[in-house]
């Protein structure tokens, strides 16, 4: 392997580490981070990744199929080469490397999704700055209604947000039911549960336990069939957990519930399943604990997403103490899995 001219050379003829960038630089670079999420959105709005799934492809061939500017079509895959979505075979000629492939429309893992959701994302994005002024999220400044209701008056736009967030949580469901000891569990609650992929998991693997999975009707009546395996082991409620959850199970749930509310909402939605709850019942909360110290963690960066789309926040074990306490709870343990997730598990405090 010959060493590029300008690559520098230490003394025993081995490549040296380059030295690291000034400051300036760096921060430079991390602005330019912020056209990664538009090129993917262009690539898989024009299907350019489905056009590569049997092999190379020359930026011009894929540029004359979907009509898009054959120079700044290869401009575009050779930067995203360099990040390790493609690489170029020859002058030209790109393939899909494996982070590349989960861009496909067969992937399954929600990737694509979430580059389809950049036209509305950006514009809440863009509100930031006076997001930060003001702690009003980026969703309510730019469309003057929450994230939910978006969601509502856009059901495509949500679906694909569904889709992106179950491509986020991969692997967390198994991690859960895994992790945790539902030995001595005999019904759980999922509130917010969604299409029930956690509760389902956690079914199959503890027979004994039965389920209740308990959402808006909307999520409700859509049925993906993820709980029919089940059978009468698992049953389906309609309602909204600002007024009351189902009552009489020993274990509720709220996966990735908490973090999109502020604390206000938080207590109510705690309240209405304590109330709810066998007096020996426990609460488990699977979300993104953040840790102490100035180490990089992907609940930081997720805690920024909170605060610019639904308006909510990532918090730390002390700030999910205080929350729990504040509503009745007794934080008990957080326990890590294998996900970057934790389980918050928290029980009655003080009686009712």
């Amino acid at each position: 392997m010959s060493i590029a001219a300008n690559q520098p050379v230490s003394a025993t003829g081995a490549a040296a580490m380059p030295p690291p960038l000034p400051p300036s630089a760096q921060i430079f670079g991390m602005g330019m981070a912020a056209y990664v999420p538009q090129m993917l959105h262009v690539l898989v709005k024009h299907g350019i990744p489905d056009l590569m799934v049997d092999g190379a492809r020359a930026s011009a061939d894929l540029a004359s199929a979907t009509g898009l500017h054959e120079r700044s079509l290869y401009r575009v895959l050779r930067s995203l080469a360099g990040l390790g979505f493609f690489t170029e075979k020859s002058r030209g000629v790109f393939e899909l490397t494996p982070l590349g492939s989960a861009l496909t429309s067969a992937d399954g893992s929600g990737a694509r999704e979430v580059m389809l959701l950049v036209d509305w994302w950006s514009t809440a994005i863009a509100e930031f700055p006076r997001t930060v002024e003001t702690g009003t999220s980026g969703m309510q400044l730019a469309f003057g209604t929450s994230l939910w209701e978006f969601f509502e008056k856009n059901p495509r736009a949500g679906e694909g947000f569904s889709l992106a967030v179950q491509g986020a949580h991969a692997g967390e469901k198994e991690a859960v039911a895994e992790t945790y000891d539902f030995a001595t569990v005999d019904k759980i609650v999922d509130v917010a549960g969604g299409t029930g992929f956690l509760l389902a998991e956690v079914l199959r693997r503890h027979p004994h336990v039965t389920g209740v999975l308990f959402d808006v009707p909307a999520v409700i009546a859509d049925d993906t069939g993820e709980l029919d395996e089940l059978g009468d082991r698992c049953e389906k409620v309609a309602g909204d957990f600002f007024d009351a959850v189902p009552a009489g199970a020993d274990c509720y749930v709220l996966s990735h519930v908490i973090h999109d509310w502020d604390d206000d909402r938080c207590r109510a939605i705690l309240r209405n399943c304590r109330k709810a709850m066998d007096p020996a019942g426990r609460l488990l909360l699977v979300e993104m604990v953040i840790p102490p110290g100035d180490d990089p963690h992907p609940g930081k960066m997720l805690d920024i997403v909170m605060l610019s789309l639904p308006g909510g926040m990532e918090r730390s074990e002390e700030e999910y103490r205080e929350l729990l306490d504040s509503a009745g709870f007794r934080l008990t343990q957080v326990i890590p899995t294998p996900s970057p997730v934790s389980i918050i598990e928290a029980v009655q405090a003080n009686g009712r």
